[in-house]
């Protein structure tokens, strides 16, 4: 196939090169290696006249993007989750659409215990109380936080992420809960030393509560200020899912309030990899 038969593509972000080069010998790439984002109408251009983007979760492809967009074929989203792609608006126009499941299950359930540890005892605060240069000397009480040994850890979405978490909760000899949307097999429960509760259980006697369930309008707010009363005054939150689940709003007053005693969240509106820790 001669390179003008070529079908042309869009990479709206930087990639690791090896990729770019593997597409080149099928499509006439055009590439996003400066990693410029690119806004609504950025990506519009981009797009016209293509067959198939290469899109992470940041891209927004909506109906009316894909109205404007005839030549094109697929949509191949880089991400597990694909809430940025209208899929029946996609459906509709014959194009085909991709994600790429389970690919980070225990790389996401690393960093959602990392957040945990961290939230729990206070590691990213103290961090920047010594960089400020407010440490001067040793006392009892400093930056007390919260104990994960021998603790309760709630999770909230009991899928493939939630069960790594649940796996990795053994070697603390924590007391595990979960609520799901269906529970696990009792096999299932018996390996993870997990035992399903009502999710007012959960937010009552979880000591570290994560959220690990997707994202969709069902679970808009899924945890907001009556979720919040729920909780133990020296409970964590930690969210390793999409930013919508929490009502930041609420959270913040919950924080300021002393009502729960810390969060910490990989995804937040200001951020697509923050963290928190009040």
């Amino acid at each position: 196939m001669c390179d003008a038969m070529k079908p042309s593509v869009l990479v709206t972000r930087a990639i690791f090169p090896d990729v770019i080069d593997h597409l080149a010998r099928y499509f006439d790439v055009d590439d996003n290696q400066q990693d410029a984002v690119l806004d609504a109408d950025a990506l519009k251009a981009r797009l016209a006249g293509k067959a198939g983007a290469l899109t992470n979760a940041a891209d927004s492809i909506d109906a009316g993007l894909i109205a404007s967009l005839p030549d094109l074929r697929a949509v191949c989203n880089m991400a597990v989750g694909y809430n940025n792609l209208d899929i029946p608006a996609l459906t509709a126009a014959g194009i085909v659409a991709t994600n790429t499941p389970d690919v980070l299950t225990e790389t996401t359930a690393d960093f959602g215990w990392a957040l945990l540890m961290a939230t729990a005892r206070r590691v990213t605060e103290s961090e920047h109380y010594l960089r400020d240069g407010r440490w001067q000397r040793w006392s009892y009480d400093m930056l007390v936080g919260m104990d994960v040994y021998g603790s309760t850890l709630g999770i909230l979405g009991m899928g493939r992420i939630g069960q790594a978490l649940a796996r990795r909760a053994a070697g603390f000899g924590m007391n595990v809960l979960y609520h799901n949307r269906s529970q696990l097999p009792e096999a299932t429960e018996r390996a993870l030393n997990a035992r399903y509760v009502s999710k007012a259980e959960l937010l009552q006697q979880s000591d570290h509560l994560v959220l690990v369930l997707p994202y969709g309008p069902a679970s808009h707010h899924a945890i907001g200020a009556a979720e919040l009363n729920q909780m133990k005054p020296t409970a964590t939150l930690v969210n390793l899912a999409r930013g919508g689940i929490v009502d930041d709003e609420a959270l913040a007053h919950a924080l300021k309030t002393r009502r729960i005693f810390a969060a910490g969240s990989m995804c937040s509106k200001a951020s697509p990899t923050s963290i928190r820790i009040c």
